[in-house]
């Protein structure tokens, strides 16, 4: 609903060309009296400007009375009136009243002199601060310029980061075979390394245990050989022993014992370990050479390379699809580019340089006028400080000269030069106060309207803002727009953009694009779309299509083998036998024990032939224990370690091998079914890491452009310096701060006057005096005898009271 005010159409028309001038007093001044006299609430500054108005009426009377008390006064003192005559009666207040009028003469001279220099204070601040607006203007507008000059570039460098994601993305497509072949292949690595590490320690294993049975079975053929020739000694000695005792002499008494006892010994003589029953192990030699026909561990191999080739199979694969990829990317980047054309940023600087252009212009056209209308400002509050300093002046004099020169035992015709002086001066100042005082109330009402106005129309609501929500005001600029600003910078003014915020964000440095919603003609938004750009890339690499064959860990020769080697029986062999017979000792007896007792026995015989062959069967089995036995022994003892070796490894090895046959079918199932959902895995993992560089880079250059291109807040301080530092530091504060200090001062004028011609009294030289004759005794009342002063008329005599003490 428009809100039109009938009476602000009149002024519609002259201040728009103001408000196009932003930074200038005159736009600024023009705009406030438009707003607040077509704002909808004018009661409250009729009711702010009664108070105004009064103080003006107020002052202005001042101006017309203050002349018109002095003429009637001096007129008044000319006819001996009004304290004009030169006589001054003695009365007992006299001192006191005397003290009382200098002292209150001299706090309000105190006071004058206070305001006299806040008076010379602000004017001259003023006048140095207005000598500054040049350079203060050319600073905002350079900021401003500087601002709107960068504008291009910005957009330009920010449209130009594209690089960086783009060649991020190129790095990432150059090193496909490692960003999607090595993912492929650490995703298969814990399932399949494991089985082919179990296939090829169990072909490691297959051809030690051959290794080892060939060993065993060589070892046993030995000990077999070693024992049957060992017990063919043994039972050669044990016969020729036998025969050696059924010589005669055995027969002796002496002699027989000690033959029955070695008869009867050589029972021990047979060797105890008998390895006939042992089976040769050559049929498990020749299933295991069987077996290791086929090269399990070439197999591994073959399929390790396979799974190492994924890489460069990926690499292989995709040579097209990076070329082709890399010509949308490049196709991408210059449509991203081209969008700096498309955005209005220029049209819309165009016109605010038109504005700045315009502005300085008009301030560099008005600057020297005002800068002399302000050098004719400053002489005449420079006059009216000198002025009023002169009446202080006038009024200070005369009261040193009086109080200095006052003599208490002096009577009123008889007073010195220099007293005299002091109220002469004294009556000097109150006649300048009447002359001068009316200048400097002028002076004051029209500082004061103009800056008191300023002050709450203009500085007071720019600093809560109120100002704003006054031009924001719908329909109050513009009948025909409900949001001016919004129809002056976009040509829509349905759209809600107003002073107040632009103001906000300008001062909170925002960008210029969010501040003045240049979305409403442009919207970045839909133009830097992420998903339109990025469905490109998702729609080329959806193209990126990645075969790998399946991986054929073992063959079927392979399978056989291991099927094979689960059944070959290896680890039926009985080792409990083979481990038994090689952990016995080769003879029942130990030969070096055995024929060391048949030497002694011999030794307890006669000599002859019998002790000689006794000790050469002893001499017999201590050769066949060093030549048989310890070899034999030795045999024994190796092939007890190589069958428990043997034993260890194949113990459980039906099991190892069906669990290796377990695992490699359910890896091979797993690769036949899971291998492509890997790869296409990768290769979205992939395509989303490179789609994110971009979805980054769109949403940084949407944020940028939105929020941060063209920071404003020069255009916030251009404006806080046309108004808030300018018009009110530079203008108002010291103008206000003029009319407080001359009111103040102008308006104790009037007391000042009045104590002065009352003090004078007290300091100049009367022409004529009281006299009294005191009677101490009668104490009658005698007529008062007058003193003349030759040439000077004589006052008429008056009747005063007696005092006991003439002044």
């Amino acid at each position: 609903m428009k809100a039109a005010v009938p009476h602000c159409t009149g002024l519609k028309g002259a201040l728009t060309e103001r408000l196009l001038l932003p930074g200038t007093l005159l736009g600024t001044l023009s705009l406030t009296v438009y707003a607040l006299q077509c704002s909808r609430r004018p009661y409250k500054i009729i009711y702010y400007e009664i108070g105004i108005i009064i103080c003006a009426a107020l002052g202005l009377l001042f101006v017309v009375l203050m002349p018109l008390v002095g003429f009637f006064f001096c007129l008044c003192r000319c006819c001996n009136k009004c304290g004009g005559e030169m006589h001054q009666r003695q009365k007992r207040s006299g001192p006191f009243l005397k003290k009382c009028y200098t002292i209150s003469l001299l706090v309000i001279c105190v006071f004058i002199s206070i305001g006299i220099i806040y008076g010379f204070a602000a004017n001259q601040y003023m006048r140095t601060r207005v000598e500054e607006t040049r350079k203060l203007s050319d600073s905002n507008f350079n900021d401003l310029r500087t601002l709107l000059n960068v504008v291009p570039g910005q957009i330009d460098y920010i449209l130009d980061q594209f690089t960086h994601p783009k060649e991020k993305a190129f790095d990432d497509l150059d090193n496909i075979n490692s960003l999607v072949g090595d993912g492929i292949y650490e995703h298969l690595k814990p399932k399949v390394l494991p089985v082919l590490k179990d296939i090829k320690d169990l072909a490691k294993d297959m051809k030690a245990n051959r290794d080892t049975l060939v060993q065993v079975n060589t070892v046993l053929t030995d000990v077999k050989h070693s024992s049957a020739y060992l017990r063919t000694s043994l039972r050669d000695v044990k016969t020729s022993m036998e025969q050696t005792l059924t010589d005669p002499q055995c027969s002796f008494p002496a002699v027989a014992p000690t033959c029955n006892s070695i008869r009867k010994s050589l029972s021990v003589l047979d060797d105890s370990a008998n390895f006939d029953h042992l089976p040769s192990l050559d049929g498990h030699i020749t299933q295991l050479d069987g077996l290791l026909q086929t090269d399990l561990s070439s197999l591994v191999q073959k399929a390790n390379e396979s799974l190492s080739n994924i890489p460069e199979e990926v690499q292989n694969q995709t040579r097209d699809f990076i070329t082709e990829f890399k010509k949308t990317l490049n196709s991408i980047q210059s449509d991203v580019k081209n969008i700096s054309t498309k955005i209005p940023i220029q049209k819309t600087l165009s016109s605010f340089v038109r504005y700045i252009n315009n502005s300085e212009d008009y301030i560099l056209h008005y600057l020297p006028t005002m800068e002399e209308c302000d050098s004719y400002r400053w002489l005449v509050c420079l006059v009216v400080c000198c002025l009023l300093t002169l009446i202080l002046t006038f009024y200070l004099l005369g009261l040193l000269c009086g109080t200095l020169g006052y003599d208490q035992n002096a009577t009123p015709t008889r007073r010195g030069c220099v007293s005299n002086t002091g109220g002469l001066l004294l009556m000097v100042g109150a006649g300048f106060s009447f002359f001068f005082s009316w200048m400097a109330m002028t002076t004051v009402v029209l500082t004061f309207v103009a800056g008191g106005n300023m002050e709450k129309l203009v500085c007071e609501p720019y600093r809560n803002k109120k100002l704003f929500q006054v031009l924001d005001t719908p329909y109050l600029l513009n009948e025909d727009w409900k949001y001016y600003l919004s129809g002056l910078v976009l040509n829509k003014p349905d759209v809600n953009l107003t002073f107040e915020q632009v103001y906000s964000d300008c001062k909170e440095n925002k960008g210029l694009y969010a501040t003045l919603k240049l979305d409403h003609i442009y919207n970045v938004s839909e133009q830097l779309n992420i998903t339109k750009h990025t469905g490109d890339i998702n729609s080329n690499l959806e193209n990126m299509n990645i075969r790998i064959e399946d991986i054929e860990l073992l063959d079927k020769t392979g399978m056989k083998t291991l099927m094979d080697l689960r059944s070959s029986g290896i680890d039926d062999i009985d080792y409990a036998a083979y481990l038994n017979a090689t952990e016995r000792s080769p003879t029942r007896v130990n030969l070096i024990s055995f024929a060391n007792d048949i030497q002694r026995k011999a030794n307890q015989l006669p000599s002859g032939r019998l002790k000689t062959s006794l000790k050469s069967h002893a001499d017999t089995l201590i050769n066949i224990h060093q030549n048989q036995v310890i070899p034999l022994q030795n045999s024994m003892s190796t092939m007890n370690k190589q069958m428990k070796t043997l034993h260890y490894r194949t113990s459980g090895l039906k099991v190892r091998v069906s669990t290796t046959i377990f695992f490699l079918n359910s890896t091979q199932d797993f690769l036949t079914s899971q291998l492509s959902k890997i790869v296409v895995e990768e290769s979205k993992q992939f395509g989303s890491k490179i789609i994110s560089y971009f979805e980054w880079y769109l949403q940084w250059v949407e944020m940028t452009i939105t929020q941060q291109f063209a920071a404003c807040k020069p255009a916030a301080t251009a404006v806080d310096s046309a108004v808030n530092v300018f018009l009110c530091s530079y203008i108002v504060d010291p103008l206000n701060l003029f009319w407080f200090g001359m009111g103040k001062a102008t308006m104790l004028l009037l007391p000042a006057v009045i104590f002065a011609v009352k003090l004078a009294k007290y300091f100049r030289r009367m022409y004529s005096e009281d006299v009294y004759e005191d009677d101490p005794v009668n104490k009658v009342q005698s007529k008062p005898r007058v003193q003349t002063v030759p040439g000077v008329q004589t006052v008429p005599m008056v009747q005063t009271v007696p005092m006991k003490k003439a002044l």
